[in-house]
């Protein structure tokens, strides 16, 4: 079967590629841009947040190994989908929760995403739904982070290994034996 493809945005995409690279399934994951007007948007650009993209990932998949709507899943509980434009520290619409999906069928698995996600939370899931708009991979010192200097950064240090933890704890069967 074909690889697909799933467009998630859940913050930081160094935070959020480091959890998909670990998932049984996942072929590929680039960090990237998209939800934005500007073409070619360089990373100082989206961080300005003037844009209108989102810091995110396209996530590469075998749909025999693993779901569209598990990966969903897996975003949800390992980012958290009640803080508006922002995740922790990283402030700006350029960190919000979003799916694009590339399909009618996408779109329904996220509605259904976010109705599973709402259930553990008490307050608002404020995750949009976007259209799936041009996407600009980032740069590349920013792909594969987390296996290079995301090690030595601080701030990944602090924020990848819960995520990483949380992935292992709530989705054993689904994790990548290292």
């Amino acid at each position: 079967m074909a690889t697909e493809y799933a467009i998630i945005a859940g913050g930081c995409f160094w935070c959020t590629e480091a959890v998909f690279k670990d998932v049984i399934g996942v072929e590929s994951v680039e960090s990237g841009y998209t939800g934005g007007e500007r073409p070619n948007p360089t990373y100082e650009q989206v961080c300005s947040g003037a844009t209108g993209h989102a810091e995110a990932i396209r996530v590469g998949f075998d749909p025999e190994k693993v779901s569209y709507g598990d990966l969903l899943d897996i975003s949800f509980a390992t980012h958290d989908p009640t803080q508006l434009n922002r995740q922790g520290n990283d402030v700006g619409t350029q960190y919000r929760s979003a799916i694009f999906p590339a399909t009618a069928e996408q779109e329904a698995e996220a509605i259904a995403a976010i109705a599973r996600a709402q259930e553990d939370h008490n307050v608002p899931v404020v995750t949009t739904i976007e259209p799936l708009k041009a996407w600009y991979p980032a740069e590349a010192y920013h792909q594969d982070y987390w296996d290079g200097a995301g090690q030595r950064n601080g701030y990944c240090l602090a924020v990848i290994p819960p995520k990483l933890q949380k992935l292992r704890k709530s989705f054993a069967n689904r994790v990548k034996q290292s």
